[in-house]
């Protein structure tokens, strides 16, 4: 049995999305998550069973990238797909760049969005075939996607804190940790992206929170 999680929060995107996987793949079966909170409890309960994660780029608790990094960092064995209704080749590319096991456009067609999620079930990064994939990232693309690949699950839901405002005695009591745990990953964070404030940190997780 194929588990395949869903995370998008409209309603006729869910639907469309069960249609054409239960059409293409019988033997499948489909966790809708509308919040991204959702999908790390849906991925807990069995890890291991999860075969794909499609991700919408603004649903909520996800910002532009910053869901992505998330995930990729708390489940590096499960593959997380992109789909969502901002197609512009910069997104696509830094989808891609970012760790992401493929771009699905919600514009799709129902038998080319099934055939889609087959191939990248199989192992495939998949982007709409006019792409160009031969065009290149940016060096700060490139190094955005370095920094933030360094960046362990717990980390990254601390930065995401950081940017909202909140301080290290909310953020600790929202994840139920010491205060100085916190303090320990904010100055691990600093080091890894390379800033020294948090304004810095925030500015730079802004960067790949806007999808252009």
């Amino acid at each position: 049995m194929t588990q395949i999680i869903v995370a998008d929060d409209h309603p006729m995107v869910q639907a469309a999305l069960r249609a054409a996987l239960t059409t293409a793949l019988p033997e499948i079966e489909i966790i809708a998550c509308h919040t991204l909170e959702g999908v790390s409890q849906a991925v807990a309960v069995n890890p291991a069973a999860i075969d794909l994660i499609l991700l919408d780029l603004g649903m909520p608790g996800v910002q532009g990238f910053s869901g992505l990094f998330l995930l990729l960092a708390e489940y590096p064995t499960i593959p997380v797909a992109i789909i969502s209704a901002q197609e512009s080749p910069m997104t696509i590319r830094r989808s891609v760049a970012y760790g992401a096991s493929g771009f699905l456009p919600k514009s799709l067609g129902l038998p080319e969005l099934a055939k889609a999620i087959s191939n990248i079930l199989a192992g495939d990064i998949w982007v709409p075939p006019n792409f160009r994939s031969d065009a290149p990232m940016t060096d700060e693309d490139n190094d955005m996607a370095r920094r933030f690949s360094t960046l362990s699950s717990q980390q990254v839901r601390i930065l995401m804190m950081i940017v909202e405002g909140k301080l290290n005695k909310q953020i600790a009591s929202s994840l139920n940790v010491a205060e100085q745990t916190v303090k320990v990953h904010v100055s691990t964070i600093f080091r890894k992206l390379g800033v020294r404030s948090r304004t810095q940190a925030a500015v730079l997780l802004q960067r790949v929170q806007t999808v252009s």
